[in-house]
């Protein structure tokens, strides 16, 4: 039984190595290249760590936090990495929910459940937990689009609106990094990065 459970974590884990290979709209700060979604899942949990103490109404499960930013976006692998301004969110839940199942169920049952619970609040956004961890999830790539000069803003004709729609989940968890996300709005508006 303890090889079965050996076998399916290791299996998991060469699996999961293709996330690695699932590149992002946004560039690394440096402009150099893509981001890929293994390099996003690491940034934001080292965020998570490094930001707690701004996180409005008392403490957080940070490891909680942490594991959810790690398997966030794992479901990538099958369902590819949906433009975060895209519009058709039902067909991308679909994707997502089969990846999740095919993708944790190769797990020992405790640990897939586990880790497709965490995908499960993630996406729910209800929690303190999730609302942090999702808060992130939007600061994060808003911060590199405006270092990048507004590069997928740009690419991608955005305007003020869909930024400033798309990034109010930060203020659910965080007074101090919604102000912050303003700021970084304010200045890419004013450096002309958005459509009209």
């Amino acid at each position: 039984m303890k090889d079965q459970r050996f076998r399916q974590q290791f299996n998991f884990i060469i699996e999961i190595d293709k996330l690695k290979s699932i590149a992002r709209q946004t560039l690394i700060v440096d402009g150099s290249r893509r981001e890929n979604s293994a390099e996003h899942s690491w940034h934001l949990a080292l965020m998570a760590i490094l930001m707690l103490e701004h996180v409005d109404g008392g403490e957080l499960d940070i490891l909680k936090v942490v594991k959810m930013l790690l398997v966030h976006d794992i479901v990538e692998i099958d369902a590819g990495d949906v433009f975060a301004y895209e519009e058709n969110d039902q067909e991308r839940e679909t994707r997502e929910d089969k990846a999740a199942k095919r993708l944790f169920y190769l797990l020992p049952s405790d640990q897939a459940e586990e880790l497709h619970q965490l995908w499960v609040e993630f996406e729910a956004r209800q929690t303190p937990e999730a609302k942090w961890a999702a808060s992130l999830d939007r600061l994060l790539p808003l911060a590199q689009n405006y270092a990048t000069g507004g590069y997928t803003w740009k690419k991608y004709h955005i305007s003020r609106d869909k930024v400033i729609q798309r990034n109010q989940v930060i203020q659910e968890s965080s007074t101090r990094l919604w102000k912050y996300a303003q700021s970084i709005i304010d200045e890419a508006s004013t450096r002309g990065y958005f459509s009209r």
